[in-house]
């Protein structure tokens, strides 16, 4: 099983939520933390996730995971709902990158992702999720790429496949239906001849009879 997959067991399942995405990350700059603050468990992964609640009315919440080495439990250690995420930066509008700040009314974070697909999939799905559970005030999203903001553009793009391959399949079955529609009339002027031919055969036979 995959971290996501576990973490969305263990840590989301018995809240009765749903994951809908995480991203591993790592600080681009270091908070001076005291050690009595971190347990002195030593080195960590740390996942943002983002959540929806199964119960109504849907609730998303954004939540930092950390799974400390030599431990295989995810530990829950901070949670925004999304209506303290004021913005996302998406640092660089024209390339894709790994680092994203997040801004929150008590909290601001700058991440470095574990690859930059990772952070553009966190993000493209955050801002899905925002402009589908989030009516009125929606967090700002800055120097995102224009392909993440366009909705799911991974659903569109699969969309556009099945689209582009009923329309090609379309296109030939007209084609089709022209090649036998042609095919029909060559049938029936072949038809017309015959019945031409065989009349005329048959007046050149009673002329010769007479």
């Amino acid at each position: 099983m995959s971290s996501k997959s576990t973490i969305n067991k263990e840590v989301f399942t018995p809240n009765d939520e749903k994951m809908l995405a995480a991203v591993q990350v790592k600080r681009r700059t270091k908070k001076k933390i005291p050690f009595l603050a971190t347990g002195g468990q030593g080195d960590y992964m740390t996942f943002i996730c983002l959540s929806v609640t199964n119960r109504k009315p849907s609730q998303l919440s954004i939540t930092k995971v950390k799974q400390f080495v030599g431990s295989s439990a995810f530990t829950k250690r901070s949670m925004w709902t999304i209506d303290q995420l004021q913005q996302i930066n998406g640092i660089d509008p024209n390339r894709d990158c790994p680092e994203f700040d997040l801004t929150f009314d008590n909290a601001f974070d700058q991440w470095a992702a574990s690859s930059a697909g990772e952070k553009c999939t966190f993000v493209q799905i955050l801002h899905h999720t925002c402009q589908r559970y989030t009516p009125n005030k929606k967090p700002e999203f800055v120097n995102c790429q224009a392909k993440l903001m366009g909705g799911n553009s991974i659903l569109h793009t699969a969309a556009d496949s099945v689209t582009s391959a009923v329309q090609k399949a379309s296109q030939a079955l007209n084609e089709r239906g022209e090649r036998l529609g042609r095919a029909e009339d060559k049938t029936a002027d072949m038809m017309n001849s015959s019945e031409q031919f065989a009349v005329t055969a048959h007046k050149l036979a009673m002329k010769h009879k007479c």
